[in-house]
């Protein structure tokens, strides 16, 4: 398995500096990475880095995060600016405030908005949905609405609330998405059996913070 293929090198830290930055930069160059998830302070920084670097990594950055209750309006300014300033791909947090008020119709229009913003710029969005705080019919809720909105990934976690993804819950969304809506797996995945796992379960992407010592022997 090409599992390098899979991964979101990320790093999200509040304290990351330039030279951190960088850092993942040249890693993603030399193991081939799916892509760099970044600071949306970073994205120009990353996107020169990685073009001096000939790598073919996309760029990633996270917009709402980590708590996703900014408004709609915001969410999709932060979009806008992620992808002029170079970003291919926007990982977004939804309202899960809206989420546990029963507030379904303001948590379409919030996804809907943010998914067309991307589209409209034909770039990718994953929907992070924070499956460790929701209920089993929460998900199954959220999963109607993003067959209708039809995002290109739903993702698992921030990695920074509740806790991180299990493959029994990846393999429950990948029964919700009925294979129309790709799966990021990622919350707290540090070994390679552990993305292998969630691979085997449905995962189509991986983001972790480990991504080196997940695909070095």
């Amino acid at each position: 398995m090409d599992i390098a293929s899979y991964i979101d090198h990320t790093l999200l830290k509040a304290d990351c500096k330039p030279a951190d930055i960088r850092q993942i930069c040249e890693e993603a160059q030399a193991f081939q990475f799916a892509a760099v998830c970044i600071p949306p302070y970073y994205v120009t920084e990353v996107v020169a880095l990685l073009s001096q670097l000939h790598a073919k990594s996309k760029v990633a950055t996270v917009v709402g995060f980590p708590m996703g209750y900014s408004s709609t309006i915001a969410k999709v300014e932060e979009i806008k600016r992620a992808l002029d300033e170079g970003a291919e791909e926007v990982d977004v947090v939804i309202n899960i405030c809206a989420v546990k008020s029963g507030q379904w119709g303001f948590l379409q229009n919030d996804i809907d908005s943010m998914t067309t913003a991307a589209r409209l710029r034909g770039k990718k969005i994953k929907t992070i949905i924070e499956t460790g705080l929701l209920t089993d019919e929460e998900i199954r809720k959220v999963c109607e609405i993003l067959l209708e909105v039809q995002p290109d990934y739903v993702k698992t976690s921030t990695g920074l609330l509740g806790k991180g993804p299990t493959p029994e819950v990846i393999k429950t969304l990948a029964e919700l998405v009925q294979d129309k809506i790709k799966i990021k797996a990622s919350g707290g995945i540090r070994t390679r059996a552990e993305a292998e796992a969630m691979i085997k379960a449905g995962a189509h992407r991986i983001g972790t913070s480990a991504g080196v010592a997940i695909v070095q022997p």
